[in-house]
């Protein structure tokens, strides 16, 4: 294409770029959604019995206390309940017979509280679906969450949901804080029993539209203006994730598609955390934009299979206000084929790592424009993290001194497949001195014990065993990133898979009171009653894992004794990739 400068001032508009539309219709526009009014409000407060439920976000208890403070001085002959999530462990969830029960015990429902990106969405769910049983609810949430609370009612059928809005989160906050924030909104759990709740009207500071067409067009003086005419619409609506992205044009989109070997209009799945449907071509047109390769459209679908995965647990690793983010770990033939970078630099940028980049930043974009993940409405990260860029390598499988990491998941040896993890954060681990499995694994589980980060001793506080769904079963996965050369340490001392997860399992402990440091006791106790004695014995060392086959382990990279340590966020997910 030749491209020919304009004089100045001309404003002729000679180029056109028209792409594939990237951006997922949400489930809620598709015919015969299930869309349902809120309960009918009580006539009267007298008398009634209100549930109190706590889904065990930090001080949302004392919130709820506050609330039952004002309330009884307003109307005397209130009786109350209460009610804790059975699933789950800082973040604790319902379950739909606990539904039932506080439906059937209770006039009306407080939910406390929706003040983190994933729980307030799991909490507006709750909320709503107490609104389907027929109970009036509020759900108490800080202003920086109202329009999360707000989308995220509507996506579960019923926007009206009400809400009781803090100025702040109630988590981190004085005590006399959150009571004076109370005290100043409890009127609104009042009209929400009340008053019959309307769809909020007031605009979204960070709505992002979901265009219906099937194409959109750029026009411009020439290609490269039109081209920066997409950029800047992308970056204004909200489409883009910071950095220029390739226009998904029919041409390249069709690529992506017939590499896939599957149709167009093949539904993949619906997308959380905004139930994007979630097309071929539009995966397909988001890979392009990535700067992917049609080769790589096979292990970009195995990803977004992945992410259907409900052990994953998508919903809360893209809402969340933690850094959590997906790491994508391939393994296999295919890997190789397609160019793959499993040595130098494999997780960071160059060239050598072209493909790694495409795919991991074709996740990211997945996650926004297929499922609706936006920052400011349904990604409330407090700060963020550049692995949400996309994070991903292939496994130095010549210098793994196991089985691949893929027969250790189950699958053969001639297949390729795609692993996720969700990591909160990672930590170099260096050691250039250590000759011993043992002196090894103990620099590793210096490195694990971070008792600040999320995932520490994450099953202290877990409740409901048997729940499927990520991260509320806290069978959360740390990953143990390994550098050929500390791989060697282990091959040469004959050491298995598992003796390394066992040794790896008995170092990584903290006392007890350092692990519960800035956990809510109360989950403690509730989840674990047998264990109480604990609290006499603060300085008892605990195992961060439940278990030792929870431990992950992974060969990437090239020499030098720089391994890394990533803190899990949730349970990993592995499939195979599936070759047209």
């Amino acid at each position: 294409m030749t491209l020919t400068a304009q004089p100045a001032g001309d404003v002729r508009t000679d180029a056109v770029v028209e792409i594939v539309n990237p951006i997922a219709t949400p489930r809620q526009e598709e015919e015969g959604f299930d869309r349902f009014p809120p309960a009918p409000r009580l006539a009267d407060l007298r008398g009634a019995t209100i549930g109190f439920f706590w889904n065990g976000k930090a001080l949302g208890d004392v919130a709820l206390e506050r609330v039952r403070t004002n309330l009884v001085a307003r109307f005397p002959d209130l009786k109350f309940r209460d009610y804790i999530g059975v699933n789950g462990q800082q973040l604790r969830r319902s379950t739909p017979e606990q539904l039932d029960q506080m439906a059937a015990e209770c006039d009306a429902i407080v939910g406390a509280t929706a003040d983190c990106g994933s729980c307030c969405s799991w909490l507006v769910y709750e909320m709503v679906e107490l609104e389907r049983r027929g109970v009036p609810t509020v759900a108490i949430t800080a202003e920086g969450f109202v329009e999360d609370a707000h989308w995220s009612a509507k996506l579960f059928g019923c926007p009206e949901a009400p809400l009781l809005v803090t100025k702040y989160a109630i988590t981190s906050q004085p005590e006399s804080l959150i009571h004076e924030m109370i005290d100043a909104a409890t009127d609104q759990a009042i009209i929400a029993f009340t008053e019959d709740p309307k769809v909020p009207d007031d605009e979204f500071v960070h709505l992002v539209p979901t265009p219906k067409t099937p194409t959109l067009r750029y026009s411009g003086s020439d290609q490269l203006d039109a081209f920066d005419q997409m950029q800047s619409d992308f970056i204004d609506k909200g489409w883009s994730d910071g950095l220029p992205l390739v226009p998904p044009t029919r041409a390249k989109v069709d690529a992506m598609i017939a590499a896939s070997g599957r149709a167009p209009e093949e539904v993949v799945g619906y997308f959380e955390p905004g139930y994007g449907i979630g097309t071929v071509e539009k995966i397909a047109a988001n890979a392009v934009m990535a700067g992917a390769r049609p080769e790589s459209m096979p292990v970009i679908l195995a990803i977004a299979e992945a992410y259907l995965d409900p052990w994953y647990g998508l919903r809360c690793l893209s809402m969340s206000t933690g850094p959590q983010h997906p790491l994508i770990l391939v393994s296999g033939p295919y890997a190789q084929q397609i160019g793959m970078n499993s040595g130098c630099c494999a997780l960071g940028p160059g060239s050598v790592s072209a493909v790694n980049v495409g795919i991991g930043r074709a996740s990211r974009l997945i996650m926004m424009n297929v499922g609706l993940c936006y920052p400011g409405i349904s990604d409330l990260d407090t700060i963020g993290a550049t692995g949400k860029f996309g994070a991903c390598v292939a496994e130095n499988e010549g210098r793994t001194p196991w089985e691949p990491y893929r027969v250790a998941k189950g699958f053969t040896a001639d297949q390729t497949t795609v692993t996720l993890h969700g990591p909160y954060a990672s930590s170099d681990v260096t050691d250039f001195t250590s000759a011993t499995p043992e002196d090894l694994l103990e620099t590793f589980a210096m490195a694990a014990r971070n008792a600040a980060v999320t995932s520490a001793g994450i099953w202290l506080t877990a409740a409901g065993q048997g729940t499927t769904e990520g991260p509320f079963h806290a069978d959360w996965n740390p990953l143990i990133m390994l550098a050929p050369d500390h791989a060697e340490i282990f091959r040469i001392a004959g050491w298995s898979r598992e003796q390394v997860q066992e040794e790896f399992f008995r170092r990584a402990r903290l006392p007890f009171s350092t692990v519960m440091h800035h956990q809510p006791p109360e989950l403690f106790d509730n989840a674990h009653p047998h264990l109480r004695f604990l609290w006499d014995a603060p300085d008892t060392e605990v195992s961060l894992y439940r278990r030792p086959d929870q431990i992950d382990l992974y060969v990437v990279g090239q020499d030098a004794g720089r391994s890394q340590f990533w803190y899990g966020g949730t349970g990993v997910t592995t499939k195979q990739v599936v070759l047209p």
